[in-house]
């Protein structure tokens, strides 16, 4: 189950919210067709690009 949950800036999140949360960290990650486990080599490309999104966005 995927849940979205939309926090605008200076609000905090409920006590609720932050069980939830330490709750799904708890629970494994599945991958299947449509959403496999990455490579290492694609593992690696992925968070190159994560970081260079993130720098363009600071600037």
């Amino acid at each position: 189950m995927i849940r979205t949950l939309v926090i605008e800036n200076g609000q905090k999140p409920t006590k609720e919210q932050l069980k939830e949360v330490e709750e799904a960290k708890k629970t494994p990650i599945v991958f299947d067709e449509d959403c496999e486990e990455l490579s290492p080599a694609m593992l690696k490309a992925f968070q190159s690009a994560v970081v260079q999104r993130n720098r363009k966005r600071k600037a």
